[in-house]
């Protein structure tokens, strides 16, 4: 779970800026926070309000261009490549950074680093609780320490061989990524708490933009996993589509308007692996496809569709997801979403998690959420503009957020929680008002009313 986020020069964020999922006191509600962990409770929910262009797509740019750091990285000897905060000469070559303070492996962690287009110039991991905190590693320009990590690891061998992984470890590239493409099985007994950390970033953090599509793999084992099916095409009628079940078609590779080179280097990969237990996927604007290995050997495509019955026919009709409306076809990307909330351990952070959707649509699936996650250490943080979901019936005051620019172009967070708000007071109102600055802030129409008279 994400415990505090913050970020410091980086897009719209010159000031130290920290998004926080601890809970305030407040009393109401207590189902929303989880069972604590080293005296450490979170929220399962927050959302982000705001104006357009107030940085609330910023933040998920950041948590996630963070992860590509620790996952992926830039290749040697290429810049770092991101945006300091623009519109202060101070800030454009001054060093940018980068928190994570998560929750994972039964254990609290606070990760982070400070970095320029050129380097790496601080890295650290504590272990830390609501009473102490234990450095597993730190990094500057004087160098690595390791100790924590040397003295786990008894044999010389072991400790030879952290030291040379730090020294190893790039100018331009993190120690968790140095650790994750490095062979450390075998080679050192104990390095947990930095793998616990690396498995947050692979397995537990999601973030979805508008465009994205999440977990398509998903629609394969509707196939051949009944109990996946039957939440899949409950949850579809659940929020009304009309889509009464789904299936996979068998469709002519050669008449997917996908270029052939594309399709020749999935051949290759296929052949390669032999195996026809090996799918790719292959999604377009509108469709979702899977190519595999048929029992000759062949290559074989399958298509995603919907499948609708037909008043006075006992024979359904067969839609492509293109014939569906945008709605629809967004119910079925957010459909893989939920299901992970609720039968795994993960956190999403969805950008506009509204688009395309009725606003009730919105509001149910925070419904579904906190009503089935309740064992679960799962957490849902949205950035939206759904006015409707501002209401204390659904959710805590510390789970609602507010980004402001100031007048020199910086992007702020505060908490709902900051105000003196009544529980019976209407948030949305209030909102909408500008009580919480998250609002667009509009100039004055008469400065534009010379531009729209006709000429003499």
């Amino acid at each position: 779970m994400l415990i505090r986020f913050s970020v410091q020069n980086i897009y719209s964020f010159r000031d130290k800026v920290t998004f926080s999922m601890l809970p305030g006191l407040e009393r109401l509600k207590p189902e929303h926070k989880s069972g604590p962990v080293d005296g450490i409770s979170l929220l399962k929910t927050g959302l982000v309000y705001g104006a357009n262009a107030s940085g609330k797509s910023n933040l998920a740019r950041i948590i996630s261009f963070g992860k590509f750091l620790v996952l992926k990285g830039f290749k040697p000897d290429s810049p770092i490549s991101y945006h300091p905060f623009k519109l202060d000469v101070s800030t454009r070559e001054a060093p940018s950074q980068i928190e994570y303070e998560i929750q994972t492996h039964g254990a609290n962690y606070a990760y982070g680093f400070v970095f320029s287009a050129e380097t790496i110039k601080e890295e650290w991991l504590y272990k830390i609780s609501r009473k102490k905190e234990i450095k597993i590693f730190t990094r500057d320009a004087g160098g690595f320490d390791l100790n924590y990590l040397v003295k786990k690891n008894s044999s010389e061998d072991e400790r030879m061989f952290i030291k040379s992984l730090a020294k190893s470890t790039l100018d331009n590239q993190l120690f968790l990524n140095k650790v994750l493409s490095s062979k450390i099985e075998g080679n050192i007994s104990d390095i947990s708490d930095i793998t616990n950390v690396i498995d947050w970033f692979q397995n537990t953090l999601q973030v979805i933009f508008p465009d994205d599509k999440y977990n398509e793999g998903i629609k394969t084992e509707l196939t051949n996993n009944a109990k996946t099916k039957e939440l899949f095409c409950k949850l579809l009628k659940y929020f009304n589509t009309g889509v009464d079940d789904v299936c996979l078609q068998e469709v002519d590779l050669r008449k997917i308007n996908i270029p052939e080179v594309v399709i020749n280097h999935i051949k290759d990969d296929l052949m390669a692996a032999k195996s026809r237990n090996m799918k790719v996927t292959l999604s377009t604007a509108f469709n979702t496809y899977f190519i595999a290995l048929g029992k000759g050997g062949e290559i074989k495509a399958t298509k995603f569709m919907t499948v609708h019955n037909v008043k006075g026919s006992d024979k359904p009709i067969y839609f492509d997801t293109e014939s569906e409306s945008d709605g629809t076809n967004r119910i079925i990307d957010y459909i893989p979403v939920l299901q992970d909330l609720i039968l795994k351990d993960k956190v999403f952070v969805i950008d506009e998690i509204e688009r395309s959707l009725h606003p009730n649509l919105v509001y149910d699936i925070f419904k579904l959420f906190l009503t089935f996650c309740k064992k679960r250490k799962s957490q849902l943080i949205v950035s939206t503009h759904e006015s409707s979901l501002l209401t204390q019936k659904l959710l805590r005051k510390d789970e609602i957020w507010f980004m402001v620019k100031d007048k020199e172009g910086g992007s702020h967070l505060s908490s709902l929680n900051e105000y003196m708000v009544r529980f019976d007071k209407s948030i949305r109102k209030d909102y909408l008002l500008g009580r919480f600055k998250g609002v667009p802030d509009l100039g004055n129409k008469y400065d534009i009313e010379d531009l729209f008279k006709e000429g003499d």
